[in-house]
């Protein structure tokens, strides 16, 4: 007969055989902060369940002009990793990352991403507005597609390198969602050729569709520049409406991120029509049109060629 002690250490081993899958799947999640909806939608999707991710500025937020609260300082302080956009966008992180605390890795997702030149001039092609709060880059760089498949590329190394043990996972998910994107990207192509070429003109509230317009060939017209903190003046607002008239811009369409009065405005002093509301800086809730990025875009896209599409301006 087996002595106990024998018996004992067959049991530990026999339990511990047992617990040790249940000890992988209770692995610490890596907690990560992200700036604002859009690129907490790309951390999720590459991250998968091995992250927890904390987004700052949600759904329909404007990140021009965010107050960061205590919680958000909390969050920065217990994350390991924090992705933001860069190129000036987040005005206000300097003063949260200082108050914070936080030890995390500051990383910019724009990495390697070739900057447009903000547009200050009042000019018709496409990037008209105001004096701006960016500095000179344009910040809006999600807005060109092919310059999204480079935030995936960055964000699948930071998280590799912050959680070295989860690279095989990341690097599958971002393969899988760069395949998906590049199925949008055609969509959004195809989309803009069915648009009639002297139709491809639209007013947006502020500009932050200019890699959009480089990409794609629409031309975006705003009385606001890259930063909702612009004020459009009178003199503005009233080029616009000449403009609009005199080209025959077919729609002005709202944004989630700024006041409607503006564009309804300008619609109704021109005569052109209201198009859909387009999301530029920040996604819908999970349960809108737009609460991921691929559905932000396909939004977009679907109200853009509806509006321009429908009739004479």
């Amino acid at each position: 007969m087996p002595n106990r002690r024998a018996l004992i250490a067959g049991l530990v081993v026999g339990l511990t055989a047992v617990a040790a899958p249940f000890g992988a799947f209770a692995q610490e999640k890596l907690p990560v902060v992200a700036s604002f909806s859009i690129l907490g939608d790309f951390v999720r999707q590459i991250g998968g369940e091995r992250v927890s991710v904390t987004t700052l500025v949600g759904p329909d937020g404007d990140a021009h002009v965010y107050s960061p609260t205590p919680g958000d300082a909390k969050a920065m302080a217990g994350a390991k990793l924090v992705v933001v956009n860069g190129l000036h966008f987040e005005g206000w992180l300097p003063r949260l990352v200082k108050s914070s605390g936080t030890k995390a890795t500051l990383f910019e997702a724009t990495k390697g991403i070739t900057p447009l030149e903000a547009d200050d001039d009042h000019d018709d092609k496409g990037k008209g507005g105001p004096a701006h709060a960016h500095g000179h880059d344009d910040p809006h760089a999600w807005q060109n597609i092919a310059n999204a498949k480079l935030y995936v590329a960055n964000i699948r190394d930071a998280l590799s390198a912050a959680d070295p043990a989860g690279k095989a996972n990341y690097e599958a998910n971002a393969a899988a969602y760069l395949a998906e994107l590049n199925t949008l990207e055609g969509e959004v192509k195809a989309a803009v050729a069915r648009i009639p070429a002297d139709r491809r003109k639209a007013i947006t509230t502020h500009d932050a569709f200019g890699y959009f317009v480089k990409a794609y060939g629409i031309a975006f017209i705003a009385p606001q520049g890259v930063s909702t903190e612009a004020e459009a003046s009178a003199r503005d607002v009233a080029r616009i409406i000449r403009q609009v008239k005199g080209q025959k811009i077919p729609a002005v369409f709202l944004e989630n991120v700024t006041n409607p009065r503006l564009v309804e405005q300008i619609a109704r002093e021109s005569g052109a029509k209201v198009g859909g509301r387009l999301y530029s800086d920040a996604l819908s809730d999970a349960s809108g049109p737009a609460g991921t990025y691929i559905r932000m875009m396909k939004h977009n896209i679907s109200e853009i060629e509806k509006a321009l599409t429908a009739g004479p301006a």
